[in-house]
């Protein structure tokens, strides 16, 4: 096509939320672990992440998946997430959907009634089993890497709200979470305006005030925000009750479009996670667990904003570090939507996609 650059997806949805599925091992990422994986992306991959997750390929709501060959002898595929804020180590439901891809697609065979599949990722190795009916994957557990509570009931002060009594909690990710109610906003799609603005302040206000450090992070210093490295605070939870049976609970993660900065109050943009959260729903389940409100072995259904659910567990106590942790999983569904071809051609005035400031953080052309 005249150089044009074609790039493959396989696109899937768990539980509402978009995954775009990187299965093409031209990809040639380097590195020996996955923090020099991880690494590799952010130095070198940018550009394709903005290509594919920005306008006009993509949208605020979508993230990503670089799947890869394993690192260890343990794991039978590696994979490094990208959202709208960068490369992450772990994502819940980006998990779910690469699995499904994996699976539907015939990457990895798939076996009934269950299919296991070991992934090497960023902030550990994880598990997950997949539930087989003929063809079609119809649920995936991720059983994630262990889960703890940094503090509960942290003081935070946020412009414009107030002092917010949030946890920090690392699921995958370092989270920030609190009660939507002590930022005056209640949980909903029909308040997903409030909701982004009050969870982008909070998550500005966290970064610059809270300091955070994984065990195992080789790449950077204390409170970095980079993300190249596991110590930084990726994301933010706002939770809140239930309101009908079988459900445990709540939430929305508000996922940043844009840099954030406390004091800038027009920065406090995002979008809202369409799937329960993953990663947010190990945190969420790690500091219940601290507070005495969630045992081992017991069912934990987190909500989300589209209504859809993850079924979170913890299995286990270990330690990480000077943590007291947890295991948990989530169990969610999810589905592909899409097999796509996306091109570049060497003209495009856009090779590195565009954002717009009425639905995104900020403009950029570049």
């Amino acid at each position: 096509m005249d150089g044009a650059v074609v790039v493959s997806s396989v696109d899937v949805h768990a539980e509402g939320e978009p995954g775009r599925i990187l299965l093409g091992g031209n990809l040639q990422v380097r590195g020996a672990t996955m923090s020099e994986r991880l690494a590799w992306c952010v130095d070198h991959l940018d550009h394709l992440r903005l290509l594919l997750l920005r306008e006009p390929r993509g949208h605020p709501a979508l993230c990503g998946v670089v799947v890869m060959p394993p690192v260890t002898a343990e794991a039978d595929v590696s994979i490094v997430i990208f959202e709208q804020g960068g490369f992450r180590p772990m994502s819940g439901s980006n998990t779910m959907c690469a699995v499904t891809a994996i699976l539907e697609t015939g990457a990895l065979p798939m076996r009934a009634p269950e299919t296991v599949v070991r992934i090497d990722t960023a902030a550990g190795l994880v598990e997950a089993t997949a539930r087989v009916d003929g063809t079609k994957v119809r649920d995936v557990q991720v059983r994630n890497v262990p889960s703890w509570v940094e503090s509960l009931d942290t003081p935070i002060e946020v412009p414009e709200y107030g002092i917010v009594k949030a946890d920090i909690a690392f699921g995958g990710q370092f989270y920030v979470q609190a009660p939507a109610s002590s930022l005056g906003v209640e949980l909903g799609p029909a308040n997903a305006p409030a909701l982004v603005r009050a969870g982008a302040a909070l998550l500005a206000s966290a970064r610059r005030q809270v300091t955070v450090k994984h065990p195992h992070d080789r790449g950077g210093g204390a409170g970095k925000v980079s993300s190249a490295n596991l110590s930084q605070i990726s994301l933010v939870m706002l939770h809140g009750p239930s309101t009908e049976p079988g459900v445990s609970g709540r939430n929305s993660v508000i996922l940043p479009t844009g840099e954030l900065d406390p004091d800038r109050p027009e920065t406090w943009r995002g979008v809202l996670d369409r799937s329960p959260c993953g990663t947010g729903t190990s945190a969420r389940m790690a500091c219940l667990h601290a507070r005495g409100e969630l045992d081992l072995h017991t069912p934990f259904i987190h909500q989300g904003v589209l209504g859809t659910s993850f079924e979170g567990l913890l299995h286990e106590r270990v330690r990480v570090g000077d943590h007291e942790a947890v295991v948990p999983s989530i169990r969610g569904r999810a589905w592909i939507t899409g097999f796509n071809q996306h091109v570049l051609h060497p003209d495009d005035p856009f090779p590195r996609g565009y954002a717009i400031a009425d639905l995104w953080g900020e403009t950029s052309f570049t």
